[in-house]
């Protein structure tokens, strides 16, 4: 009656995920879920050798890895936060971050930047059809997340249109 909200699922997930593992490293761990089938990983060498040098970086950050093979690495547990997410795109994305950040150890000094990049592999996808239940459950878990109104990067999550936002959008005032 008195207007619209406009929900980025992608964004206000991202924002829910990252708080969530936030959190956890902050009680001391970040719960892993171990992969039924191992997942091997092809990678550049750099990559590669990126993420073997981070191995007890990426064990704090609930990723367990291993090398395999001459160019591929073993991923055997991944944040439960999450599971189901792109194994390949992240471990390319973490082993970018430890390159921008020049070594693994820092790592944990970049947390939560590190964090905000899983997040976001973990996160709703932009255009996914939500169901009823799982819209809902989105907006009671961003009533209750600090932070909800923007993503990690700053963008919001949603946008409210009053009702006379709408009538001037549409020419009626």
């Amino acid at each position: 009656a008195t207007g619209i909200v406009l929900v980025d699922q992608h964004a206000a997930h991202e924002r829910i995920v990252y708080e969530r593992l936030k959190g956890q490293a902050a009680r001391g761990g970040i719960a892993r879920q171990a992969l039924l089938i191992p997942e091997v990983v092809e990678l550049e060498p750099g990559e590669r050798e990126a993420l073997l040098e981070a191995v007890g970086e990426l064990a704090g950050l609930g990723l367990i890895v291993e090398g395999f093979g001459a160019g591929a690495l073993l991923v055997r547990e991944v944040p439960a936060l999450l599971a189901g997410c792109a194994v390949a795109s992240l471990l390319r994305d973490l082993a970018q971050e430890i390159d921008d950040l020049a070594g693994p150890a820092a790592l944990r000094a970049a947390l939560d930047r590190v964090l905000s990049s899983m997040a976001c592999h973990g996160s709703v996808r932009a255009g996914r059809r939500l169901g009823l239940e799982e819209m809902n459950a989105l907006l009671r878990q961003m009533e209750a997340t600090t932070g909800s109104g923007q993503c990690n990067h700053g963008r919001p999550t949603y946008i409210a249109l009053s009702l006379q936002d709408i009538e001037r959008l549409f020419g009626r005032r």
